[in-house]
Formats: C-alpha cells, sequence, structure tokens
C-alpha cells in the first residue's frame, strides 16, 4: 500500500507531483478541500455546517474533517493507497489521523515534506498559471513545465489563468503563515521517524518523482 502525506509549502510542486504519483500508480488524490466542496455542493447536514461555518469565517472543526475522512478511506479506490492533501496541519490533527486509521486498519505511510526556500517558492510562483477548468499547474519558467500550447491546458484544452493571490505580498505572506503553523508538525514527524524530507532545489521534477519512487 503507497498512503503519502505532502507537507508542502505554496509552489513547491506538491500538484504536479500528485498527479504523476497518482497516474502511474492508479492511487486517489484524496484533498480535505474538495471533501469539504463536495458537502457544500450536495447541501448535506454536513454541508450547511461546513457553510455556515465559512461565512462566519471560522475553521471547520477537525470532528467534521475526520469524519469526512473517515468516509473517503472506507471506499474502495483507496486499497492500494492514496495521496493524502490538506491534512494534517498541526499535530493535534496528525494525532486524530493516526487513530482514524488504526480504527480503519490502514498503514500510515510516509510523509513526505517538499523542502524548498522562500526564494525560490517565489522565483515559481510569478511564474505560474493554472487550468481555469481542472486546476492543473504549470510554470512558464522552464519549458518542461509549460503547456505545449500557450495559454491552453494540455489536460483539457481549458485557458490557462493566474492566480489572484499570485502576487509578492499575499504569497510572501501565505508562505511564511505555512511554515510557521507548519513547523511543529515536520518535527512531530521527525520524532516518529516517519518523515521523509526531499529538496526541491536544483531539481527538476522527473528527479524529485524519482526520489519518491525510491520511498516507495
Amino acid at each position: 500500500m503507497k498512503n503519502i502525506i505532502f507537507i508542502a509549502p505554496p509552489a513547491a510542486g506538491k500538484g504536479t507531483l500528485s498527479d504523476k504519483i497518482c497516474e502511474k500508480y492508479n492511487i486517489p488524490h484524496i484533498s480535505t478541500g474538495d471533501l469539504l466542496r463536495d458537502e457544500i455542493v450536495a447541501q448535506s447536514k454536513i454541508g450547511t455546517q461546513i457553510r455556515e461555518a465559512m461565512a462566519r469565517g471560522d475553521n471547520v472543526s477537525d470532528e467534521i474533517v475526520i469524519k469526512l475522512l473517515k468516509k473517503r478511506l472506507t471506499s474502495k479506490d483507496v486499497k492500494k493507497g492514496f495521496i493524502l492533501d490538506g491534512y494534517p496541519r498541526n499535530v493535534n490533527q496528525a494525532k486524530a489521523y493516526e487513530h482514524l486509521l488504526e480504527e480503519l486498519n490502514l498503514d500510515m505511510g510516509t510523509v513526505i515534506y517538499l523542502e524548498i526556500t522562500k526564494e525560490l517558492a517565489m522565483q515559481r510562483m510569478l511564474n505560474r498559471v493554472i487550468c481555469s477548468h481542472c486546476g492543473l499547474s504549470y510554470n512558464l519558467s522552464k519549458k518542461e513545465l509549460s503547456p505545449i500550447k500557450k495559454g491552453i491546458c494540455d489536460r483539457c484544452g481549458a485557458n490557462l489563468k493566474v492566480r489572484i493571490d499570485d502576487n509578492e505580498e499575499t504569497f510572501s505572506k501565505r508562505f511564511d503563515t505555512y511554515m510557521l503553523e507548519t513547523y511543529p508538525l515536520i518535527e512531530y514527524y521527525e520524532k516518529e521517524n516517519r518523515l521523509v524530507k526531499i529538496t526541491v532545489a536544483n531539481k527538476n521534477p522527473l528527479e524529485i518523482f524519482e526520489e519518491i519512487e525510491k520511498v516507495f
């Protein structure tokens, strides 16, 4: 079973790598953000609670997220493994997730931390465009990460756009906040001997992907 938790600052390349892993190993990419949005669209009871919390500017409770994860991790398509994205974000959530895995008799798998400097992440962000339909990300600074046809998504043919929050000031705050909140989680998984650290600098996506495969 190939279970992965990605810990990755903004613009570290997590999306590109996740796509490659899911495609090659035929495992699902589970995003807690997608799970929350799906419940809102379905207008379920939990979806109403999520929408109300977001409207107040509150974080969705850990109890709700764990409940949705439990439902998702009982699906048949996770039997061979999965990539978990957006969770856990702190040590308390990490412990709750471990209890859930024990309950479901699932393996913890590997935690992969993509280490990237703020300067390199900023450079990537300033050259990033994303698909307006499927969300696939491209980086115009590198030929191998650029779309085949300028402004058009290779996967679905939709137009590419720049994210509204992809500016230096907003990105700097996002990066600093992420590292501040996530550092205790990195330390926690290091002490648990579960963390694999992969340095992004001076490597292309294929080289990083090969390092991840060695972990498998």
